[in-house]
């Protein structure tokens, strides 16, 4: 097996093949490593995070390499049976690749029992294999803008239900009504890994439109939603009359995005979903420290200004983050600036606005006694890619504040952060090389480091969207096989322009990774606005370690 790097905290095992994968997946979740904090399998890799002031990398590698990895990964009991239209645009087009016609396709599919290997791409994908040997097709070359939520597609020897509708490249043979992923359900991915799968033609048979599950103990069902209703966003939280205080933040502006926002969603990789968070978790937790909260909780974080507060009762509230000018103006309409990193005693109608940045971009607001929002999978945070989390705060919102702990008391104020990022001075990112940097060419490592990357307009809380005069080379050609990513990696599309994940990127992802942003600057990554310059600077070379493992 190689272990390749990808951050300070992190390293990707590479193994031969899929069995091997989930060999060694088995073996580290029966016989856990002290400091692994969360695995991502995918097709031949698994992707460690892992706590180095617990572990540090090289016992971490010498642990790892002493598993079996021959050993077949026992099988769930567990059996999905997915009822299927067999009606999908590309099902003819597969018959022609394959050349067989669309009933064979469709007894092959049928024909098989699929094995949930990995999830990924989105909450509650499973990437199922297994299936007929025959059924390997390539993905589309031009992806789809959209596809269907309940899509049934092929890609490789995978094969896959699309829980939402999103964009995607997978060869679409059909579609199903059962939910892939349901908030309403204790668990809300169908699909968990090692889960059994069967595919069955609903013309082909008079089977119940819902998903059945076979345990050892028997046949139990399972209450599906519609396949058109995905992991949509929870509803804004507002004032409740179970909300135990009287006291709450009405949204005169919303601004260009606000969102609650906390320190993420962590653990929730077996069902495809990423931490999500705050995208500078230091200014989260200073400003709920500020407000006496505890330093978890669930602040808004907004946008390039504008968000205007008003406050019903008397609040404390304290902003932190960018360099924004913060204006108070009382019920009489009188108006004076306030600073930031500081408590800020708001009286019944007193309003607060939060200007346009002069360094920095996203500013954090959290209020004492902390926002009464309900936590979807243990965490207020709000995953745009995902759709998992509160929704997006809008003009009008009532937020309500729950009741101050008597024990609660309000921080000092705090020296606010020096050298946010703007739009004058190049900003220096620190990198650490690899997983997939010897995909590329010798010159196009050299170029990550001596270019100028403009940061585009099409930036947001999944990446930012980089460009160079010369784009990254390839030395390595075809396509790699999916496998998990992490907040701070600089991805490559055939483009060449990197694109640089951060807090709500996918779980996995199949363009190669030349580096990825080191925690300590991932706070300082968030802050980046539009048009800034980045520049990154090595500090690991790349070196891939191989290690055999125990027979």
């Amino acid at each position: 097996m190689r272990f390749l790097p990808v951050n300070l905290n992190a390293v990707m095992v590479e193994l031969d093949d899929l069995d091997q994968t989930l060999a060694l997946l088995a073996s580290l979740r029966h016989e856990p490593i002290a400091g692994i904090e969360e695995m991502v399998p995918a097709a031949r890799t698994i992707l460690i995070h892992f706590r180095p002031a617990v572990q540090s990398l090289s016992g971490l590698v010498e642990a790892i390499a002493q598993r079996d990895v021959s050993a077949q990964a026992e099988r769930s009991t567990t059996l999905i049976e997915i009822p299927v239209h067999y009606d999908g645009e590309d099902l003819a087009e597969v018959a022609g690749m394959l050349g067989i016609t669309p009933e064979e396709v469709i007894a092959r599919h049928t024909g098989s029992e699929y094995t949930v290997a990995f999830t990924g791409f989105a909450p509650g994908f499973g990437y199922l294999t297994g299936g007929h040997p025959s059924l390997n097709v390539p993905r589309r070359t031009t992806p789809r803008t959209r596809i269907p939520a309940g899509a049934v597609g092929l890609a490789g020897t995978f094969s896959g239900v699309y829980p939402q509708a999103s964009p995607g490249g997978w060869q679409i043979i059909g579609t199903t009504p059962t939910a892939m992923w349901d908030l309403g359900r204790p668990v809300p991915a169908l699909l968990q890994p090692g889960d059994r799968v069967r595919f069955v033609d609903i013309a082909a048979k008079n089977v119940a439109e819902r998903p059945s599950e076979t345990c050892a103990g028997g046949q139990k069902g399972a209450e599906p939603s519609a396949a058109s209703a995905p992991a949509d966003l929870a509803a804004s939280p507002s004032v409740s009359a179970d909300s135990g205080s009287g006291a709450a933040l009405e949204v005169v502006s919303a601004g260009l995005q606000t969102l609650f926002q906390d320190v993420g969603r962590h653990g929730q990789a077996g069902q495809g979903v990423s931490a999500s968070g705050a995208m500078d978790q230091a200014a989260c937790k200073a400003a709920n420290r500020l407000a006496g909260n505890a330093s978890d909780g669930a602040c808004l974080e907004t946008v390039n200004g504008g968000l205007q507060l008003r406050s019903r009762g008397d609040t404390v509230v304290a902003v932190t983050g960018a360099d924004a000018p913060l204006t108070l103006t009382n019920a009489a309409g009188l108006r004076w600036p306030v600073p930031n990193y500081q408590p800020i005693a708001l009286g019944d109608g007193d309003t607060l606005t939060v200007g346009e940045p002069v360094a920095g971009t996203r500013c954090y607001v959290a209020v004492r006694g902390g926002f009464a929002v309900q936590p979807v999978l243990g965490s207020c945070a709000t995953d745009t890619l995902a759709r998992v989390g509160p929704a997006a705060v809008a003009n009008g919102d009532v937020l309500a504040v729950r009741p101050v702990v008597g024990s609660a008391v309000v921080g000092a104020p705090e020296v606010p952060p020096a050298c946010l990022p703007t739009v004058h001075e190049d900003i220096t990112l620190d990198v650490v090389l690899g997983p997939r940097t010897d995909w590329f060419t010798p010159e196009a490592v050299a170029l990550l480091a001596a270019q100028r990357w403009r940061v585009t307009p099409q930036s947001n809380r999944v990446g930012i969207r980089l460009a160079g005069d010369e784009p990254l080379a390839r030395a390595v050609g075809g396509e790699l096989p999916s496998e998990g990513t992490c907040i701070g990696a600089i991805q490559v599309p055939p483009s060449g322009q990197p694109v640089l994940f951060l807090a709500d990127h996918p779980l996995t992802g199949g363009y190669p990774v030349i580096g990825t942003v080191a925690p300590h600057h991932l706070d300082r990554a968030g802050q980046i606005p539009v048009n800034a310059w980045v520049r990154f600077n090595p500090i690991r070379a790349f070196e891939a370690i191989t290690r055999g493992a125990a027979a």
